[in-house]
């Protein structure tokens, strides 16, 4: 079958979900309210020759928020917005270009209206990271458990169909963040326009036609109620095509100018920020991006932050401080063995966390399915229940070697070496642990895991092999515990204060549960799991 014919046959089993439209003009609570000006002057390069152009927007209520604009070609500027009031709201425009009277001093109101989508970001707002916690939640207190699939290179090169129908199957299967590069990067050094980002380097010059081709794919990405989690300064620092990422050769300033032109082109979205990919953080390159993040989201900004690490890098202690990183994510590499196991399980992702202020911590990029002949479903399984059970529960991460670089039939990865198979991103959404991580969600959400904290000292029975480490985490009072047992295991668990619980057993291969038997002895909980293969065990306080 020709591959435009397997997309024809796959999209025509998905349908679109939640158009956010207006029909009485107004601007539902949580959309995007955009403002077009047109400059009364030609800017050699607008990005450097206007220091400041925003717009200052007043609710209902009283409450001020100052949203910047930015440059969208020629003498056209604008400024999106989505407001968190309904009512009448008024706006005044700012421009360092006091001069410029199509950019400064332009007044106006608009009508924000009842939400008219069901989906959870129009009805339940923004992702916040609400203070002191280890979650990230809806604005209106609604806890948001972060499943992200990995398409790095998919706003670059999909074309629009192909687009729409890996969305739908990612809503299909339980999914709500979508990770993706922003720019030109080390494994895409275009989009499918042959356009990039931005040219230069100590001074750079922004292309708006790139972005406005962008603009179609993160608006599409939160029709489906899914949240955009962009990178938006890819900075790997080693390897061959380092010299194509902007967080690796752009000064600090420039780095800072173009994350501070994507923040104020997508705020308006329901977006997680990802300052920087796969980058090191730390030693000689740590003020660096502090400096860079305080620059971008020292103020109030719109979305939460995180920064996306080298494999087996932890920034927890560096920048445990600082106030605009929301998520330290972390990635655990692409390997099964030993080191990585313990790594996740024992290394300072686990040990660290109750040391810090709070923050919410996530594998944001576990081994990739397919990525060689060793990693299948059940070892992307072990890394993610693993991750997700060594900090307090809060997310996790899917990718495939055929998905993030957006693979079609014949093509091979840029800048990267060439693996045993590959197969087409189209075939890798099918994979077996493509649908288990929506599983895992799926299962998740039924519980109030954002209770849930690790809790390794109930576990009197631990054994030695990294492969076989089980995972355990816990509510408060314990009325909640579950556990990750990777292989058959008698259980042993601590139980002082002789609770009876209701026990089951989660399949995460196929979603699947049954009924656990609970022996109960002195101060002790004895329970064998079902099969040779990995399960989760649940207890719940009856």
């Amino acid at each position: 079958m020709k591959y435009k014919q397997i997309l024809l046959r796959l999209s025509g089993a998905f349908f679109l979900l939640g158009i956010i439209t207006s029909a009485s003009g107004q601007t539902p609570i949580w959309t995007k309210f955009e403002k077009q000006f047109q400059s009364a002057k030609t800017y050699e390069n607008p990005v450097y020759n206007l220091q400041r152009f925003h717009v200052r927007f007043e609710s209902p209520s009283g409450r001020v928020k100052i949203i910047n604009g930015f440059w969208d070609g020629d003498k056209t500027w604008k400024v999106r917005f989505s407001p968190d009031e309904t009512g009448s709201w008024v706006y005044q425009s700012f421009c360092s270009d006091t001069l410029n009277t199509g950019l400064h001093h332009i007044e106006g109101t608009f009508e924000c209206s009842e939400p008219n989508s069901t989906l959870a970001i129009y009805s339940k707002g923004h992702i916040v990271h609400p203070k002191g916690s280890y979650y990230l939640s809806h604005a209106d207190g609604t806890p948001f458990f972060y499943t992200a699939c990995t398409a790095w290179n998919g706003t670059l090169k999909s074309t629009a169909e192909e687009w729409s129908m890996y969305l739908d199957d990612r809503v299909k299967n339980h999914y709500n963040v979508i990770q993706f590069a922003a720019t030109q990067w080390r494994g895409g050094d275009k989009n499918s326009e042959g356009q990039v980002a931005f040219e230069g380097s100590g001074r750079i010059k922004i292309n708006p036609s790139y972005f406005k081709h962008l603009d179609k794919k993160i608006d599409e990405i939160n029709k489906r109620g899914l949240v955009a989690a962009p990178v938006l300064l890819w900075a790997l620092p080693v390897s061959t095509g380092r010299e194509l990422s902007p967080g690796y050769y752009l000064p600090d300033q420039e780095a800072a100018l173009l994350a501070n032109y994507m923040v104020a082109r997508y705020g308006a979205n329901h977006v997680i920020w990802i300052l920087g990919g796969d980058g090191k953080y730390t030693d000689e390159n740590e003020q660096r991006w502090k400096n860079i993040g305080r620059s971008v989201f020292g103020g109030e900004h719109p979305g939460v932050v995180s920064l996306h690490s080298q494999g087996k890098s932890w920034i927890g202690k560096e920048y445990a401080n600082e106030e605009w990183l929301d998520i330290i994510g972390y990635q655990t590499g692409h390997d099964n063995g030993a080191n990585t196991a313990n790594w996740i399980t024992k290394g300072p992702v686990a040990t660290d966390w109750m040391k810090l202020p709070p923050k919410v911590f996530i594998n944001m990029e576990p081994c990739y399915e397919d990525i060689s002949p060793a990693i299948k479903d059940k070892q992307v399984r072990n890394a993610s229940y693993w991750s997700l059970f060594s900090t307090p529960v809060a997310g996790i991460a899917y990718g495939a070697n055929g998905i993030w670089p957006w693979i079609r039939p014949g093509e091979e990865i840029l800048n990267h070496r060439k693996p045993a198979f590959l197969r087409p991103w189209f075939e890798s959404i099918k994979l077996p642990g493509s649908i288990q991580i929506g599983l895992l969600s799926d299962f998740i959400e039924k519980y109030n895991w954002w209770n849930l904290k690790p809790a390794p000292e109930l576990n009197l029975s631990q054994v030695t092999r990294p492969e076989e480490f089980v995972s355990i985490v816990r509510s408060d009072g314990h009325r909640l515990v579950m556990a990750y047992v990777p292989v058959k295991t008698v259980l042993r668990l601590a139980n002082s204060g002789g609770i009876k619980y209701s026990g089951s057993w989660f399949d995460p291969s196929n979603g699947e549960s049954r009924i656990a038997n609970v022996l109960y002895k002195k101060g002790t909980i004895e329970i064998t799991s079902p099969s040779e293969t990995d399960f989760i065990l649940i207890l719940q306080k009856n």
